[in-house]
């Protein structure tokens, strides 16, 4: 094989359609673009959402639902079995923030349930689950609120 002599897939290419070559071309006079309007204009761009002046689909149907976007809390999740990774004694937002666990100490942090701890940690955070309080205190640990 040489670079001379690839060729592109069987049906890969096309040719290109030669518009306004005559009426046995099949694309002459108009050249495929219909007669008058602004489809048949030189510097003719239509939005692609563009209905020809019909209302709009985005206007035609009902508005409905709600969204909480600007009401939102913004909260950093951690799970019990990262402080057991972790093997502190004392877990608070600057040894989660040392440790890479949180991206800022601005930013609240509540402590989930998500798998076990076995030994005792004290954890001060903004906010606990119910499961994470039970857990942490059945380890002989303390859940502390910010």
């Amino acid at each position: 094989m040489k670079l001379g002599s690839l060729k592109p897939a069987e049906g890969a290419t096309k040719k290109t359609k030669r518009l306004g070559r005559g009426h046995g071309s099949g694309t002459g006079k108009t050249a495929g673009r219909g007669h008058k309007g602004a489809g048949s204009r030189s510097g003719n761009k239509k939005r692609p959402w563009f209905e020809g002046g019909q209302m709009a689909l985005s206007r035609r149907l009902p508005k409905r639902g709600f969204s909480n976007y600007p009401f939102r809390k913004e909260v950093q999740i951690i799970n019990l079995d990262t402080l057991e990774k972790l093997g502190l004694d004392n877990v608070n937002l600057d040894t989660l923030y040392e440790s890479g666990a949180i991206k800022n100490i601005q930013t609240p942090v509540k402590i989930l349930g998500g798998g076990e701890l076995t030994k005792k940690v004290n954890v001060t955070a903004n906010a606990f689950s119910k499961s994470a309080i039970e857990k942490i205190e059945k380890a002989g640990g303390s859940a502390t609120f910010l």
